[in-house]
């Protein structure tokens, strides 16, 4: 489902969007993958995270409390309430949003 989403962007963001897409899939084995919102998107119990290819970066959705939480670390980012903007003109930080995912997943394994 993601691959064909992946293959329709430019040939020079397909990069970031695999790497993206592996990560994600790394963090979150139990999670289910469906479009939300228009875009690739990790379901366990919620909604975790959304990403998807923009014209200049690569969008990056872990919801508010997520950013809030790790707005310290996301300075040399465009980021707002909700979304950070990784652009593909340099490669994105893989620690800060495996800890972003993992703190998303922490959150969800409260709700029980």
């Amino acid at each position: 489902m993601f691959i064909e989403y992946i293959a329709q962007a430019p040939k020079e963001h397909q990069k970031y969007l695999k790497k993206m897409y592996q990560l994600l899939k790394e963090e979150l084995p139990e999670a289910t993958e469906k479009f939300s919102y228009g875009m690739p998107t990790f379901y366990w119990k919620k909604n975790v995270v959304h990403f998807a290819d923009n014209t200049k970066h690569l969008g990056f959705y872990p919801t508010p409390t997520v950013i809030t939480a790790f707005k310290e670390n996301l300075t040399k980012y465009k980021f707002s309430k909700g979304a950070v903007q990784f652009p593909y003109s340099e490669p994105f930080d893989e620690t800060l949003i495996r800890e972003m995912v993992r703190f998303r997943k922490t959150e969800l394994e409260e709700l029980q």
